[in-house]
């Protein structure tokens, strides 16, 4: 097989994955900033050992994400959801990762968020904090699930758009080679 890429597919890639490197980059720079007692490689190699899921799935939902919304931008496909756009993304993202952090308190990094923790009661009251902080994991899993989703979701609706357009053009093409017969 030879494959061919056209310039939309390398721009759009190059910019899955400069958005992939950045969440990336962003992740591991909130995980040394908020662990000052940890020198920076102890803090970054406990985060990686115990959130490594979690970090790949969102650098990789997030590039995936704008890989797929840049290219559908390139063909003039407008499949952006008009209720939740790239909001409902990133928000999902946040409290992934605001989820993930919470695991790595008790390993000494993410110190920074103790203070957090501490006030989540007087904003949410103690039930819901406790909640929030005894499934922290499965709910970082849980948000990373939700950008992976949307990914996939993202990408069945720029194929249904693209299916739908070769469609319009074979009827096109149809029609006008019945009005204008060889």
């Amino acid at each position: 097989m030879n494959f061919k890429f056209s310039p939309p597919t390398i721009n759009a890639l190059i910019r899955g994955l400069i958005a992939g490197i950045i969440s990336l980059s962003a992740y591991l720079l909130i995980v040394v900033f908020t662990t000052p007692n940890l020198p920076p490689l102890a803090s970054l190699n406990a985060a990686l050992r115990v959130n490594w899921i979690i970090i790949i799935g969102l650098s990789s939902g997030i590039g995936s994400q704008f890989y797929i919304s840049s290219y559908a931008t390139s063909l003039g496909c407008n499949i952006a959801n008009k209720k939740k756009g790239i909001l409902g993304n990133s928000s999902s993202t946040a409290l992934s990762s605001f989820f993930s952090f919470f695991s790595l308190v008790p390993l000494g990094c993410c110190g920074s968020w103790l203070l957090i923790l501490s006030l989540m009661p007087s904003v949410f009251g103690s039930t819901i904090s406790v909640v929030l902080i005894q499934y922290a994991r499965p709910l970082s899993y849980l948000g990373m699930l939700i950008v992976l989703g949307y990914s996939v979701f993202t990408c069945v609706k720029l194929k249904r758009e693209l299916e739908k357009a070769k469609l319009v053009e074979t009827e096109r093409k149809y029609n006008s080679s019945e009005n204008f017969p060889n």
